[in-house]
């Protein structure tokens, strides 16, 4: 069984003990958070599509723990005009652990 569920303005496919990085979540490290918005459940030929969302479904994850993802260097310049700018960002990202597909 898998499904497809949105949070943090992306969407992931997620089935029964995956491990997914998702934006960071307000949630300590070893709680379980349910993810509620569940665009899509699917098990074989058996698919049910929401509009937007599938009614009733749930899935719940444990939280494994929070980090940094890759650094991303954004560098900006001006051919021949001397103007460089070089900066780095570091997203935080919650480890989740998936434990459950309620449909």
């Amino acid at each position: 069984m898998y499904a497809i569920v949105e949070t943090g303005g992306k969407q992931y496919k997620v089935s029964v003990g995956q491990v997914i990085a998702v934006e960071k979540l307000t949630a300590e490290e070893g709680d379980t958070v349910e993810l509620s918005r569940v665009l899509m459940v699917g098990e074989g030929d058996n698919v049910r599509v929401g509009s937007p969302l599938v009614e009733g479904a749930k899935v719940s994850a444990k939280v494994l723990g929070t980090e940094q993802d890759t650094k991303v260097i954004i560098f900006k310049h001006k051919p021949k005009k001397h103007y460089r700018r070089k900066l780095g960002h570091r997203q935080w990202l919650t480890r989740l652990q998936i434990e459950d597909i309620a449909a």
